[in-house]
C-alpha cells in the first residue's frame, strides 16, 4: 500500500523526497495544511485590499522594489515575473531533479507563509502525480534571490507557457494542458514571486547528490576491500583499537566495514606471515580517506534536510499586518557544503585511481597489466588512463563556486552564492566517480581471480560473482569500454551496493551497525 506524506506538516527527508519522486509515496495536502495555505493567501488579499505596501505584492522586484504597482495590476505582475525571469540556457536538467524541485516547492509553500493559492499547489501536485515535468534549463541561476531562472521555467506551465516532458517526450505545456482538459492558472498577488524565490534548484541537486554519493562511498569500501585482497594487503590498519585513538565517525565506520568485509577471508589468511611491513597509502589509509569523504557527506546530508523543511521565499507572510522581507532565499548555507562534498567525492576517485594503478604493476604475485600474455595484449593498461583523465577532470571541477560572487540587479543583490553551480558540479564529479569506481571494480575482479583457488570472504565473493553475471574474465584484449559501461550501470543504479547489502543481511551482517546517521 502506497504511503502518504503530508506536505507542509510532516518532516521531509532525503529518503521521503526521493520516495515521492519515485512514486513509492504519495504527497498530499491534509486539512491542516489547506487551512494554513488559505489563511496565508487571505493575508495577501487583505494587504492588497488595504493598499499596504509590501515588497513583491504591490511593488516591483529586485532593484524595482520601490516601484509601486496598482491593485488592478498585482495579478499581471505575477504573470510577468514568470515570463521575465525565464532566461535559463543550456541542456534541460534531469527529469528527476525537476520533479524534486516541484516536490520541495510544494512542501515549502504548504507551510503557509508564502501566500500561494490552494489551486496553485494542487496544480503543482497534479504535475508530480501525472509525471508531467517541466523542462528546466541547467544554467542561469546565481543562487540568491532564489534560483530565479530555473524556478521561473519550472512554473511556466502553470500559466500555459514553457515546455514539459511527458512519457519521455517533450511537449509545449499548452498542448499537454489541452490534452488533459485543463486551463492555465491565473496567479494571485505575490504568487509568482513565491514560486520563483527559493532554493529548490540547489536543494534538489543536493538531494540527488546525497543519494548518489552515499552509494558511491558504500561501493568504494567494497571495491577497495576487493583491491586489497587482490594485492594481498593486510587488514591490520583497520583494527578498532587504532581508530578509537582518532575517533572521527566516518573513519571508524569505514574501518568497521572493512573488517566485516574481510572477515574469514582465505586470501587474507594465506599471507599473514609474508613479511610485508606496510601497504601503500591507497590501501592502508582507506579509513582515513574514505572516512573523511563520509564526514563531508554527512555534513551535506544534515544541512540538506534542514533546507528541505525550510521556507526560503521572500517576503514571509506572518499576518496581514506582519510581513518580513529578508534573505532566506540565499543559497550560501547549501553552497558551502556542496563545494566541500565536491572535493570529498573527487578524493574518493583519486584514491580509487591509485588502487587501479597498483593492480597493474605486477607486484605481489599478480601478472603485469592483469593479463598473462601481454605484449600482444595491452591488458588493463588503458582503462587506468581513463581513471587518470577522470580524476584530473574532477580536480578542475573542485574550484568552489561559492568562493565567487558577481553583483546582480544593479547592485541590490550584491552578494550571491553561486550554489546552483556548486550543486551541478558535484553531480558532474559523481558522474566521473561512478566511472572511476567501475574501472577499479573491473580491475579488482580480474585481479582477484589470479588468487584462485583461494577465496575471499563470503561477502566479497558474492560481490565478485554478481559482477561476473554481467562481465566475464578477460583472457585477451577486447573493447573494455563495453565492460566499463556495464559495471558503471551497476554503480549508478545502486544495484551493486544493494546486492552486497542484501547478501550481508542474509548472513546476518550489518556493515553499518552503530552508524545509522550515515544512512539515507
Amino acid at each position: 500500500m502506497q504511503q502518504e506524506f503530508f506536505y507542509g506538516i510532516d518532516q521531509l527527508t532525503i529518503g521521503s523526497a526521493l520516495a515521492i519522486a519515485g512514486g513509492k509515496t504519495k504527497g498530499v495536502l491534509n486539512k491542516t495544511a489547506i487551512g494554513n495555505i488559505q489563511k496565508s493567501q487571505q493575508y495577501v488579499q487583505e494587504i492588497v485590499a488595504t493598499n499596504r505596501t509590501v515588497y513583491g505584492v504591490n511593488t516591483g522586484f529586485g532593484v524595482l522594489a520601490n516601484k509601486p504597482v496598482s491593485e488592478e495590476d498585482t495579478r499581471t505582475l505575477q504573470h510577468k515575473i514568470l515570463q521575465s525571469h525565464s532566461v535559463g540556457v543550456g541542456a534541460p536538467i534531469p527529469v528527476e531533479v525537476a520533479k524534486l524541485m516541484l516536490i520541495t516547492k510544494v512542501h515549502a509553500l504548504a507551510r503557509g507563509y508564502s501566500g500561494a493559492q490552494l489551486e496553485t499547489l494542487q496544480r503543482i501536485i497534479w504535475h508530480i502525480e501525472q509525471d508531467v515535468i517541466p523542462v528546466v534549463p541547467e544554467k542561469g541561476s546565481v543562487g540568491a534571490s532564489g534560483d530565479l531562472a530555473p524556478l521561473a521555467h519550472l512554473f511556466l506551465p502553470l500559466i500555459g507557457l514553457g515546455e514539459v516532458f511527458y512519457k519521455s517526450t517533450r511537449y509545449k505545456a499548452q498542448d499537454i494542458l489541452k490534452q488533459f482538459g485543463l486551463e492555465p492558472i491565473q496567479l494571485g498577488p505575490k504568487e509568482g514571486l513565491a514560486l520563483i524565490n527559493g532554493t529548490q534548484f540547489i536543494l534538489s541537486f543536493a538531494v540527488k547528490a546525497v543519494q548518489r554519493m552515499h552509494y558511491c562511498l558504500e561501493a568504494a569500501d567494497i571495491i577497495g576491500a576487493m583491491s586489497l585482497e587482490a594485492l594481498t594487503g593486510t587488514k591490520a590498519p583497520f583494527d578498532e583499537r587504532l581508530h578509537q585513538l582518532r575517533p572521527f565517525a566516518g573513519n571508524t565506520l569505514v574501518a568497521q566495514r572493512l573488517r566485516l568485509l574481510l572477515h574469514q577471508s582465505d586470501i587474507m589468511q594465506s599471507h599473514v606471515d609474508c613479511g610485508r611491513v606496510q601497504d601503500p597509502y591507497s590501501l592502508r589509509c582507506m579509513p582515513q580517506v574514505h572516512g573523511a569523504s563520509r564526514n563531508a557527506w554527512l555534513h551535506l546530508k544534515q544541512l540538506t534536510e534542514i533546507e528541505l523543511n525550510s521556507v526560503t521565499d521572500n517576503p514571509i507572510i506572518l499576518s496581514a499586518d506582519d510581513t518580513i522581507s529578508g534573505g532566506n532565499f540565499h543559497g550560501q548555507p547549501l553552497a558551502l557544503p556542496l563545494d566541500y562534498a565536491c572535493i570529498a567525492a573527487a578524493e574518493a576517485g583519486n584514491i580509487s585511481d591509485r588502487r587501479c594503478y597498483l593492480l597493474l604493476e605486477g607486484k605481489w604475485g599478480l601478472p603485469m597489466l592483469l593479463m598473462k600474455d601481454v605484449g600482444l595484449n595491452s591488458g588493463f593498461m588503458i582503462p587506468q588512463y581513463t581513471t587518470a583523465a577522470l580524476v584530473t577532470e574532477n580536480k578542475t571541477l573542485c574550484f568552489p563556486a561559492s568562493a565567487d560572487s558577481i553583483p546582480t540587479s544593479l547592485g541590490q543583490e550584491d552578494h550571491v552564492s553561486m550554489g546552483s553551480i556548486s550543486g551541478r558540479k558535484l553531480n558532474q564529479v559523481l558522474d566521473n566517480l561512478e566511472f572511476i569506481l567501475a574501472i577499479e571494480l573491473l580491475s579488482a575482479c580480474q585481479a582477484i581471480e589470479f588468487r584462485r583457488p583461494l577465496k575471499s570472504s563470503e561477502i566479497l565473493e558474492s560481490a565478485h560473482d554478481y559482477v561476473r553475471q554481467f562481465v566475464s574474465f578477460a583472457e585477451e584484449d577486447r573493447i573494455f569500454a563495453d565492460d566499463i559501461d556495464q559495471i558503471k550501470q551497476l554503480i549508478s543504479n545502486f544495484s551493486f551496493v544493494e546486492h552486497c547489502n542484501a547478501f550481508a543481511g542474509m548472513k546476518k551482517v550489518n556493515l553499518n551497525t552503530g552508524f545509522e546517521a550515515f544512512g539515507l
